[in-house]
Protein backbone atom coordinates (compact mmCIF):
# COMPACT_ATOMS: atom_id res chain seq x y z
CA UNK A 1 0.00 0.00 0.00
CA UNK A 2 1.23 3.29 -0.96
CA UNK A 3 2.44 5.87 1.93
CA UNK A 4 -0.43 8.52 0.86
CA UNK A 5 -3.16 5.47 1.20
CA UNK A 6 -1.80 3.73 3.98
CA UNK A 7 -4.67 4.93 6.87
CA UNK A 8 -7.27 4.95 3.97
CA UNK A 9 -9.67 2.76 6.04
CA UNK A 10 -13.15 2.71 4.65
CA UNK A 11 -14.25 -0.10 4.91
CA UNK A 12 -16.22 -0.42 8.61
CA UNK A 13 -19.46 1.39 7.93
CA UNK A 14 -20.36 2.06 11.57
CA UNK A 15 -17.27 4.01 12.09
CA UNK A 16 -17.15 6.03 9.03
CA UNK A 17 -21.11 6.77 9.95
CA UNK A 18 -19.55 8.69 13.15
CA UNK A 19 -16.68 10.21 11.83
CA UNK A 20 -17.92 11.77 8.52
CA UNK A 21 -21.38 10.01 7.74
CA UNK A 22 -23.44 12.49 9.99
CA UNK A 23 -22.30 15.57 8.01
CA UNK A 24 -22.70 13.73 4.72
CA UNK A 25 -26.55 13.68 6.15
CA UNK A 26 -26.51 16.98 6.43
CA UNK A 27 -25.34 17.97 3.04
CA UNK A 28 -26.86 15.18 0.49
CA UNK A 29 -30.43 17.26 1.19
CA UNK A 30 -28.67 20.50 0.26
CA UNK A 31 -27.23 19.20 -3.06
CA UNK A 32 -30.69 17.26 -4.00
CA UNK A 33 -32.37 20.89 -3.22
CA UNK A 34 -30.23 22.74 -5.89
CA UNK A 35 -30.24 19.62 -8.16
CA UNK A 36 -34.01 20.28 -8.76
CA UNK A 37 -34.64 16.83 -10.79
CA UNK A 38 -37.90 15.74 -11.58
CA UNK A 39 -39.58 13.57 -9.44
CA UNK A 40 -40.58 9.64 -10.78
CA UNK A 41 -37.44 9.43 -12.34
CA UNK A 42 -35.08 6.23 -12.32
CA UNK A 43 -32.24 6.87 -10.12
CA UNK A 44 -28.41 5.64 -10.24
CA UNK A 45 -26.16 6.43 -7.50
CA UNK A 46 -22.29 5.96 -7.95
CA UNK A 47 -20.84 5.40 -4.76
CA UNK A 48 -23.60 4.94 -1.99
CA UNK A 49 -21.30 5.00 1.44
CA UNK A 50 -23.41 4.41 4.61
CA UNK A 51 -26.29 5.69 2.59
CA UNK A 52 -26.36 9.68 3.53
CA UNK A 53 -27.23 10.29 -0.28
CA UNK A 54 -29.36 7.52 -0.92
CA UNK A 55 -32.25 8.23 2.03
CA UNK A 56 -32.43 11.73 1.05
CA UNK A 57 -33.07 11.03 -2.79
CA UNK A 58 -35.64 8.24 -1.78
CA UNK A 59 -37.04 11.09 1.34
CA UNK A 60 -37.30 13.93 -1.01
CA UNK A 61 -37.17 13.00 -4.76
CA UNK A 62 -39.55 10.88 -5.44
CA UNK A 63 -37.83 8.20 -7.24
CA UNK A 64 -39.73 5.58 -9.64
CA UNK A 65 -36.19 3.40 -8.14
CA UNK A 66 -32.87 3.89 -6.97
CA UNK A 67 -29.95 1.61 -7.81
CA UNK A 68 -27.21 2.27 -5.50
CA UNK A 69 -23.64 1.19 -6.22
CA UNK A 70 -20.77 0.78 -3.87
CA UNK A 71 -17.48 -1.84 -4.15
CA UNK A 72 -17.25 -1.96 -0.04
CA UNK A 73 -19.18 -4.49 1.23
CA UNK A 74 -19.23 -2.82 5.15
CA UNK A 75 -20.50 -0.09 4.02
CA UNK A 76 -23.19 -1.72 1.75
CA UNK A 77 -24.17 -3.86 5.19
CA UNK A 78 -24.51 -0.40 6.95
CA UNK A 79 -26.35 1.17 4.15
CA UNK A 80 -29.03 -1.67 3.76
CA UNK A 81 -29.39 -1.03 7.73
CA UNK A 82 -29.61 2.94 7.46
CA UNK A 83 -31.87 2.68 4.55
CA UNK A 84 -34.50 -0.22 4.68
CA UNK A 85 -36.76 1.07 1.30
CA UNK A 86 -38.04 -0.97 -1.16
CA UNK A 87 -37.05 1.42 -3.92
CA UNK A 88 -33.79 1.01 -3.38
CA UNK A 89 -31.31 -1.67 -4.96
CA UNK A 90 -28.23 -1.58 -3.01
CA UNK A 91 -24.90 -3.73 -4.82
CA UNK A 92 -21.84 -3.62 -5.30
CA UNK A 93 -19.73 -2.37 -8.70
CA UNK A 94 -16.86 -0.64 -9.53
CA UNK A 95 -17.38 3.31 -10.59
CA UNK A 96 -15.65 2.53 -13.26
CA UNK A 97 -17.37 -0.32 -14.76
CA UNK A 98 -20.60 0.40 -13.64
CA UNK A 99 -23.19 -2.79 -13.49
CA UNK A 100 -26.20 -0.96 -15.13
CA UNK A 101 -27.67 -1.15 -18.52
CA UNK A 102 -26.52 1.75 -20.90
CA UNK A 103 -29.40 4.68 -20.98
CA UNK A 104 -30.96 3.73 -19.15
CA UNK A 105 -30.76 5.86 -16.31
CA UNK A 106 -32.99 9.28 -16.00
CA UNK A 107 -30.63 11.04 -13.08
CA UNK A 108 -26.96 9.64 -12.08
CA UNK A 109 -25.32 11.12 -9.05
CA UNK A 110 -21.86 10.37 -6.69
CA UNK A 111 -22.09 12.07 -3.79
CA UNK A 112 -18.25 12.43 -1.77
CA UNK A 113 -17.14 9.83 -3.94
CA UNK A 114 -15.18 10.82 -7.09
CA UNK A 115 -11.77 12.00 -5.26
CA UNK A 116 -11.54 8.16 -4.42
CA UNK A 117 -11.99 7.08 -7.76
CA UNK A 118 -8.64 6.02 -9.56
CA UNK A 119 -9.77 6.93 -12.62
CA UNK A 120 -12.03 10.00 -12.26
CA UNK A 121 -12.60 10.45 -16.26
CA UNK A 122 -13.64 7.02 -16.75
CA UNK A 123 -16.26 7.19 -14.31
CA UNK A 124 -17.87 10.22 -15.63
CA UNK A 125 -17.99 8.40 -18.50
CA UNK A 126 -19.30 5.38 -17.34
CA UNK A 127 -22.23 8.08 -15.94
CA UNK A 128 -22.79 9.52 -18.93
CA UNK A 129 -23.04 5.99 -20.69
CA UNK A 130 -25.70 4.74 -18.52
CA UNK A 131 -27.74 7.93 -18.93
CA UNK A 132 -30.42 8.50 -21.27
CA UNK A 133 -30.04 11.23 -23.16
CA UNK A 134 -30.80 14.91 -21.32
CA UNK A 135 -30.52 13.25 -18.55
CA UNK A 136 -29.03 14.85 -15.18
CA UNK A 137 -25.21 13.97 -14.11
CA UNK A 138 -24.37 15.43 -11.21
CA UNK A 139 -21.82 14.83 -8.55
CA UNK A 140 -20.20 16.85 -5.09
CA UNK A 141 -17.03 16.05 -3.17
CA UNK A 142 -15.93 18.32 0.06
CA UNK A 143 -13.67 21.27 -0.90
CA UNK A 144 -10.24 20.22 0.64
CA UNK A 145 -7.98 22.36 -1.25
CA UNK A 146 -9.79 25.23 0.39
CA UNK A 147 -10.06 23.70 3.59
CA UNK A 148 -13.51 23.60 3.24
CA UNK A 149 -13.63 20.41 6.42
CA UNK A 150 -12.75 22.54 9.15
CA UNK A 151 -12.43 19.92 12.14
CA UNK A 152 -10.45 18.10 9.71
CA UNK A 153 -8.32 20.98 8.96
CA UNK A 154 -8.15 21.91 13.00
CA UNK A 155 -6.74 17.92 13.05
CA UNK A 156 -4.07 18.47 10.52
CA UNK A 157 -2.69 21.35 11.50
CA UNK A 158 -2.24 20.03 15.22
CA UNK A 159 -0.49 16.76 14.03
CA UNK A 160 1.96 18.54 11.67
CA UNK A 161 2.45 21.07 14.36
CA UNK A 162 3.82 17.44 15.94
CA UNK A 163 4.75 15.67 13.63
CA UNK A 164 5.78 17.31 9.94
CA UNK A 165 5.78 14.11 8.24
CA UNK A 166 2.04 13.94 8.53
CA UNK A 167 1.22 16.40 6.10
CA UNK A 168 2.54 14.12 3.48
CA UNK A 169 -1.38 12.25 4.62
CA UNK A 170 -3.53 15.57 4.56
CA UNK A 171 -6.52 15.29 1.92
CA UNK A 172 -5.67 19.28 0.77
CA UNK A 173 -2.60 17.56 -0.84
CA UNK A 174 -3.66 13.89 -1.75
CA UNK A 175 -6.80 15.85 -3.71
CA UNK A 176 -5.88 19.09 -4.81
CA UNK A 177 -8.25 18.90 -8.08
CA UNK A 178 -11.23 19.31 -6.01
CA UNK A 179 -11.87 22.68 -6.95
CA UNK A 180 -14.45 24.60 -8.36
CA UNK A 181 -12.73 25.26 -11.48
CA UNK A 182 -11.16 21.73 -12.18
CA UNK A 183 -14.16 19.70 -11.37
CA UNK A 184 -15.95 21.95 -14.00
CA UNK A 185 -13.32 21.04 -16.26
CA UNK A 186 -13.38 17.52 -15.42
CA UNK A 187 -17.42 17.26 -16.12
CA UNK A 188 -16.35 18.94 -19.81
CA UNK A 189 -13.24 16.61 -20.76
CA UNK A 190 -16.15 14.48 -19.85
CA UNK A 191 -18.08 15.67 -23.07
CA UNK A 192 -21.00 16.65 -20.71
CA UNK A 193 -23.43 19.65 -21.46
CA UNK A 194 -24.70 22.86 -19.94
CA UNK A 195 -22.01 22.07 -16.85
CA UNK A 196 -22.79 23.98 -13.61
CA UNK A 197 -21.14 24.50 -10.11
CA UNK A 198 -21.67 26.12 -6.92
CA UNK A 199 -20.57 25.55 -2.97
CA UNK A 200 -22.38 24.00 -0.65
CA UNK A 201 -21.82 24.34 3.02
CA UNK A 202 -22.96 22.86 6.20
CA UNK A 203 -22.91 23.67 10.02
CA UNK A 204 -20.46 20.69 11.88
CA UNK A 205 -20.89 21.24 15.49
CA UNK A 206 -19.60 19.26 17.92
CA UNK A 207 -21.74 19.05 21.42
CA UNK A 208 -17.99 18.86 23.00
CA UNK A 209 -14.44 18.54 22.99
CA UNK A 210 -14.93 14.55 23.41
CA UNK A 211 -17.40 14.48 20.11
CA UNK A 212 -14.84 15.83 18.32
CA UNK A 213 -12.06 13.82 19.45
CA UNK A 214 -13.68 10.52 19.48
CA UNK A 215 -14.53 9.72 15.75
CA UNK A 216 -10.77 10.19 15.27
CA UNK A 217 -9.70 7.35 17.66
CA UNK A 218 -11.89 4.87 15.67
CA UNK A 219 -9.62 4.32 12.59
CA UNK A 220 -12.05 4.84 9.49
CA UNK A 221 -10.42 6.91 7.05
CA UNK A 222 -6.79 8.85 6.76
CA UNK A 223 -7.09 11.04 9.63
CA UNK A 224 -8.58 8.48 11.99
CA UNK A 225 -6.43 6.13 10.54
CA UNK A 226 -3.27 8.13 11.45
CA UNK A 227 -4.49 8.99 15.16
CA UNK A 228 -5.11 5.13 15.94
CA UNK A 229 -1.50 4.34 14.50
CA UNK A 230 -0.05 6.73 16.92
CA UNK A 231 1.66 5.38 20.28
CA UNK A 232 -0.27 6.33 23.05
CA UNK A 233 2.10 8.79 24.48
CA UNK A 234 1.59 10.66 20.71
CA UNK A 235 -2.11 10.41 20.84
CA UNK A 236 -2.13 11.80 24.20
CA UNK A 237 0.00 15.18 22.72
CA UNK A 238 -2.26 15.18 19.80
CA UNK A 239 -5.18 15.10 21.61
CA UNK A 240 -3.62 17.94 23.96
CA UNK A 241 -2.35 20.19 21.25
CA UNK A 242 -6.55 19.80 19.60
CA UNK A 243 -7.49 20.39 22.87
CA UNK A 244 -6.03 23.86 23.41
CA UNK A 245 -6.14 25.03 19.97
CA UNK A 246 -10.12 24.23 18.70
CA UNK A 247 -12.21 27.15 19.44
CA UNK A 248 -15.16 26.65 22.30
CA UNK A 249 -18.13 28.13 22.72
CA UNK A 250 -19.26 29.00 26.74
CA UNK A 251 -21.12 25.79 26.95
CA UNK A 252 -18.29 23.88 25.38
CA UNK A 253 -19.31 22.76 22.19
CA UNK A 254 -17.10 23.77 19.14
CA UNK A 255 -19.01 25.43 16.23
CA UNK A 256 -16.73 24.79 12.77
CA UNK A 257 -18.50 24.41 9.14
CA UNK A 258 -17.85 22.33 5.84
CA UNK A 259 -18.17 22.51 2.24
CA UNK A 260 -18.26 20.85 -0.97
CA UNK A 261 -17.99 21.72 -4.30
CA UNK A 262 -21.34 20.42 -6.49
CA UNK A 263 -21.15 20.01 -10.22
CA UNK A 264 -24.13 19.34 -12.55
CA UNK A 265 -24.66 18.78 -15.91
CA UNK A 266 -26.32 17.05 -18.82
CA UNK A 267 -25.66 13.83 -20.90
CA UNK A 268 -25.43 14.91 -24.54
Amino acid sequence: MGEQNRHDAWNAGDSYDRYMGRWSRLIAPRFLAWLAAPGDSEWLEVGCGTGALSKAILDGCAPRRLTAIEPSEGFLAQARRNVPDPRVEFRRGDAQDLPVETDSQDVVVSGLVLNFVPDRLKALSEMKRVARRDATIAFYVWDYPGGGIQFMRAFWSAATTLDPSASDLTEDKRFPFCTRERLTELAREAELASVEATALEVPTVFTSFEDYWQPFTLGAGPAPGYCTSLDPEARQRLRQQLEATLPREPDGSIHLRARAWAVKALAS
